[in-house]
């Protein structure tokens, strides 16, 4: 399958403003690219690429007085299959995680455990551990909030989503995040593109989705809490502790988005 994604943002501001951005596809996906990946700036202003602490690609530039647009449109191969499923994948021992994993067992700016972890024990702590643990919290946590873009706010956190009942995929994210890492199964936050492919379209304006792996038995696993259905066609951009780790931009004055356009679609070929 080849999927076409991209998107045109544009942020307008009064004086030189210095930006972070991560709206690269994760270095994992690079040998998928079927048409070359490259960020555009409109009026062209330099731009350069590092690799933070979790291995995404961040961008640095500079808006220039009076806004720009950045934009990109690439086309990527992906397998065409739904997440996979792994039931009898296992729950390790924190003594026998690898060390790069402890991390995700900690809370974080937007995920709470000290808050969420009586509650998730009392959820979840009968439910046996491994696989069905953590689809258990993705379902719980699906059915427990109301989705709606009105609902946005970017300073919600996990217990404040919990207590709400109501947010966007972030929201999702966070709560199931965190309520796996009170169980203690690390957890990781997710972010990228996610289309409606081998789904009925939403009927609102594409966005970036977030959603959550674990690790079990050895490996990193896809969940998803906001769909409950395994999707297809994740185009993976960043990963980390929370959204604050891979927020798509990150501007150091004051600034105001003015245009947010996104696309992933499916190439129909013949």
């Amino acid at each position: 399958m080849l999927i076409r994604a991209g998107y045109s943002i544009r942020f307008e501001c009064e004086v030189p403003t210095p930006m972070l951005a991560m709206l690269s596809i994760h270095p994992s996906r690079n040998k998928d690219l079927v048409t070359p990946h490259h960020i555009l700036t409109l009026p062209q202003v330099p731009i350069y690429d590092y690799h933070d602490a979790y291995g995404n690609v961040c961008s640095r530039v500079t808006v220039p007085p009076g806004g720009f647009t950045l934009s990109c449109e690439f086309t990527m191969q992906d397998s065409g299959q739904p997440d996979p499923a792994t039931p009898d994948a296992v729950q390790h021992p924190i003594e026998d995680l690898p060390d790069e994993a402890l991390l995700y067992l900690l809370g974080s700016r937007y995920c709470e455990t000290d808050r969420l972890s009586e509650t998730a024990w009392s959820l979840f702590g009968h439910i046996q551990s491994g696989w069905e643990k953590v689809q258990a919290i993705a379902a719980f946590t699906h059915g427990h909030i109301e989705f709606g873009y009105h609902h946005a706010r970017s300073n919600r956190t996990a217990w404040d989503a919990y207590q709400e009942q109501r947010g966007v995929c972030r929201d999702f994210a966070h709560l199931a995040v965190t309520l796996c890492r009170c169980m203690n199964i690390p957890a990781r936050y997710c972010t990228g593109y996610l289309g409606d492919i081998g789904v009925p379209p939403a009927d609102a304006p594409m966005d970036f989705s977030a959603w959550f792996e674990v690790w079990l038995g050895d490996a990193w696993h896809v969940f998803d809490a906001r769909h409950r259905h395994p999707r297809i066609g994740r185009i993976l951009m960043a990963r980390g502790r929370d959204a604050t780790d891979t927020a798509l931009t990150t501007s150091f004055g004051n600034m105001i988005l003015s245009q947010f356009e996104i696309v992933t679609e499916e190439v129909r070929v013949g």
